[in-house]
């Protein structure tokens, strides 16, 4: 009995962990993440409640409580109020204790009702999965023991750590502090991988916050998002519909005019909108700039980019400084950036109408290609020529 009704070989034992970790991974990110906190798709309530009580079984995690402090974290992204941001609480605090940050918001009642909507709240989440969350985990104990043994024990643990670790720590912490963007969000959120396996495609956090909403967490097709494989194969099976994906434009050559189909579309789609602009506005001008700067100048020039293109409420005040300090010393440069700056003010103006915004766009596209800059054109005609979204 020592090694319990299923006597396995060393290895059986790491096959089993990894695959109990993976499916609560992929509870996680299609379940609690995907599903429930952003209502990207919708799941068969037989697989639905599969998800809700695995979760119960090895992490113990209420529904409501975790996609309530998720929409928080959306909301309030890298402020006071956001519950685990490394950019104000610093990286160890996050790595090391999201787990405990995540029980500390759990405890918020304002932060459950205002952001808890929507969850599941019948008869078992009433009377089971919430008022013993704990009973789970100590069921689930029983089960490792009896079916593995003593090694049980730290299979046991291996599943209760495995959260903890790469949700509330890697995702939390290092997905908000360190690793590639394709995107300019107005917060810090990374790619940290392009593959997304280890973690349910979670790893790729940027594209995330990005569109939030969007099922499907991969954007370039390089990368690999292994949580939207399941999804796919649930959707074959007829498990689960998908609502919201990334969007893609449709770009009309030789287009005059913004109209309000293409005024939707770039709303909807603005922050690739503006990482559109730095990549083909911005940084093509930044390094013909570099490439005619004198050898001291050029280190200048590279401690200055990344303030060129990042957005101002991620730069600290040195950064905003420096800028400013070369931008006095570079029209063209100026230039640009103030037109991007111009364009970011638009997407802003939450209260104007629908002619207001197109006659505003419109005015910028004018404006742009008044100033003789041949990538300020390319783009205002980019913009002009922006139409209907299709699905990714």
């Amino acid at each position: 009995m020592f090694y319990g009704l299923l006597d396995l070989p060393w290895w059986g034992y790491i096959v089993i962990t990894l695959v109990f970790t993976h499916i609560t991974i992929a509870s996680v990110t299609i379940f609690l993440h995907r599903a429930q906190a952003h209502r990207a798709l919708v799941l068969h309530p037989a697989i639905s409640h599969f998800f809700r009580l695995w979760l119960w079984l090895t992490t113990g995690m209420e529904t409501k409580a975790w996609a309530a402090i998720h929409r928080k974290h959306h909301a309030k992204c890298e402020t006071a109020e956001d519950p685990h941001s490394p950019q104000v609480l610093g990286l160890p605090k996050v790595f090391w204790e999201g787990a405990e940050l995540y029980r500390k918001e759990a405890k918020n009642k304002e932060t459950l009702e205002r952001y808890g909507q929507g969850t599941p709240d019948d008869w078992l989440e009433r009377h089971i999965y919430t008022p013993y969350s704990g009973r789970g985990v100590l069921i689930m104990l029983a089960i490792d023991l009896i079916l593995f043994g003593v090694p049980g024990l730290t299979i046991c643990a291996i599943q209760m750590a495995w959260i903890p670790l790469f949700a509330a720590g890697v995702i939390n912490g290092i997905g908000h502090y360190w690793g590639y963007r394709n995107f300019e969000c107005e917060d810090a959120a990374t790619n940290i991988v392009p593959w997304g396996i280890l973690i349910g495609g979670e790893e790729l956090h940027n594209n995330h916050h990005t569109y939030p909403t969007s099922a499907k967490l991969s954007v370039k097709w390089w990368e690999f998002d292994i949580g939207w494989l399941y999804i796919r194969i649930l959707m074959a099976l007829g498990l689960a519909k998908v609502k919201r994906v990334v969007p893609t434009p449709t770009i009309v050559a030789g287009k005059k005019q913004i109209d309000a189909e293409g005024l939707r579309a770039l709303l909807s789609n603005r922050i690739q909108v503006m990482t559109t602009y730095s990549k083909s506005v911005i940084l093509p001008l930044f390094r013909q700039e570099t490439e005619k700067a004198l050898p001291a100048e050029r280190d200048l020039l590279e401690q200055v980019k990344p303030a060129l293109i990042r957005a101002n409420c991620l730069l600290d005040d040195a950064g905003r400084q420096s800028l400013e300090n070369y931008l006095e010393k570079n029209r063209i440069l100026q230039v640009v950036h103030q037109f991007g700056e111009q364009l970011k003010s638009i997407w802003n103006r939450t209260t104007d109408s629908q002619k207001e915004l197109i006659d505003a766009l419109q005015e910028w596209c004018q404006q742009a290609e008044a100033t003789g800059i041949q990538k300020l054109k390319e783009f205002a005609d980019y913009l002009k020529g922006y139409t209907t979204l299709q699905p990714a």
